[in-house]
């Protein structure tokens, strides 16, 4: 890849080809979490908080009403900053105001007063503050930052977006590099044998259920010789996958096939969503939906949505896991490039092949996205075999972009006329019979599917079923 291609992929701002087109998309803006006081005690009395997301200062409130209001940060009056304004209560008409001169806007940007204008002043109904609409959906409110006045596609009825509250969990955390790089670690079917090499295994019984980062301690489905294979062994003892992909209206679906014997093969089916969303296993029954959103061109927030096709989610358990390793309420990692990513020599020795912790394996994926530099010089790379889904993502993402720079429709879900195709996706990580494994991958998918009772519905006869 040469100089001028980087940086047509990775540079995301107003203005700029790749931004334009990551503007045809819903992208994720802040956990509803956010506002609740338990995590951040400033949101009982204020509801409001600045944001940057697509290198667009922003703020996020609600209002009086519950409504979401997502404004540019600047006052359209002399630009001062609207993320100190005044969050009006019902009694006061509701709305943000700025403490400058007392203009205040609703929550979709109508200029509601500007005080200090004569009597009789018309030019508060010629104001309008940029707005941008928010939903939310499974825990996370999502922007469109598309042109002022554009409809946006529906969000597609993906598990994540489509599992009962009591089914689904949201997360997020910061990533100090780019965007592209971030995702491109998460679509490789090669790196986990590396990355996330354990040296040992340990007795499945005594794993626990759904610790914070040890997804990779836990059994695969299906068995060897009778026996369940930890996804540990089958990663370190199975290195060379014969990775293959094919085109789905989402994107694309990723296969990586371990040989075992003769008569076995590993099968790991994960999904890419573009244009920054993948679907990985996290067990035989739960899923990871992870999507990656630019705050700038050198930082990246990755929201993670935890998908139960089994029982309900122990939430609180999940949350307190993974708030070992994040700083709330910006939702920081305690590790980084500051204090080497908690890079242990003996460990690296002993136990794990990368050397940082066995308890969260996010941040092994941290430190090779940072270790990148804040964004990879990709002139420098020497791509082989294995990285094969790498270019062609590569490849979709330069014609998306002149496409898009040519008037054309965005792919995948920005495509309002694909969103009916746009179900599951589904994955897997099993044994199978090396022979039949294209079955095999097929029938415990549709068989998850069907025992989850959030899902009956849609698996019904006559029903369409999931990819």
């Amino acid at each position: 890849m040469n100089a001028e291609q980087n940086e047509l992929l990775t540079r995301i701002t107003p203005g700029t080809p790749c931004g334009q087109l990551l503007r045809q998309y819903w992208q994720p803006a802040a956990l509803v979490d956010e506002f609740n006081p338990v995590f951040d005690a400033r949101m009982a009395k204020r509801p409001v908080k600045a944001l940057k997301l697509l290198g667009q200062d922003m703020v996020l409130f609600k209002d009086a009403s519950g409504a979401w209001g997502l404004l540019d940060r600047d006052c359209a009056h002399r630009g001062a900053d609207l993320s100190f304004g005044r969050l009006e209560s019902a009694a006061q008409g509701g709305g943000l105001r700025c403490p400058f001169h007392g203009w205040k806007f609703a929550a979709d940007g109508r200029c509601l007063e500007t005080p200090a204008e004569p009597a009789g002043s018309k030019l508060c109904e010629r104001i309008k503050q940029r707005s941008y609409p928010v939903i939310e959906k499974s825990g996370v409110l999502f922007a469109w930052l598309g042109d002022d006045n554009s409809t946006p596609p529906p969000l597609p009825d993906f598990d994540c977006f489509t599992a009962p509250t009591t089914h689904s969990f949201a997360f997020k955390g910061l990533w100090h590099a780019n965007w592209l790089q971030a995702f491109e670690v998460g679509i490789d079917p090669a790196h986990p044998s590396f990355l996330h090499r354990f040296l040992q295994d340990e007795a499945l019984s005594e794993i626990g259920d759904n610790p914070a980062g040890k997804q990779f301690r836990s059994a695969s489905a299906g068995t060897a010789g009778g026996e369940h294979w930890p996804m540990t062994r089958i990663m370190r003892e199975f290195a060379q996958p014969d990775i293959r992909f094919e085109n789905k209206p989402w994107g694309m679906q990723l296969t990586a096939l371990r040989h075992m014997t003769e008569a076995l093969t590993h099968v790991r089916v994960t999904q890419a969503i573009f244009p920054a969303t993948f679907v990985i296993p996290l067990s035989s029954t739960m899923t990871i939906t992870q999507m990656h959103v630019p705050v700038d061109d050198t930082h990246t927030y990755w929201y993670t949505f935890f998908t139960s096709f089994a029982g309900p989610l122990d939430k609180e358990a999940m949350r307190a896991q993974r708030q070992q390793f994040i700083t709330l309420p910006d939702y920081l990692p305690k590790a980084g490039r500051h204090n080497g990513w908690g890079y242990n020599a003996e460990e690296q020795l002993t136990s794990t092949y990368l050397g940082m912790g066995e308890e969260d394996i996010n941040v092994h994926d941290q430190w090779a996205v940072e270790s990148m530099g804040a964004i990879s010089n990709r002139t420098r790379e020497h791509l082989g075999t294995s990285d094969k889904v790498i270019m062609a993502n590569r490849r979709v993402l330069l014609k998306a972009i002149d496409t898009v720079q040519q008037g054309g429709l965005a792919p995948g879900i920005a495509d309002a006329a694909q969103s009916p195709l746009m179900v599951g996706p589904d994955t897997v990580d099993g044994i199978a019979p090396a022979d039949d494994w294209s079955n095999w991958w097929q029938s415990t998918a549709r068989a998850k599917r069907e025992g989850a009772a959030w899902l009956a519905e849609s698996t019904a006869p006559g029903a369409p079923a999931a990819p």
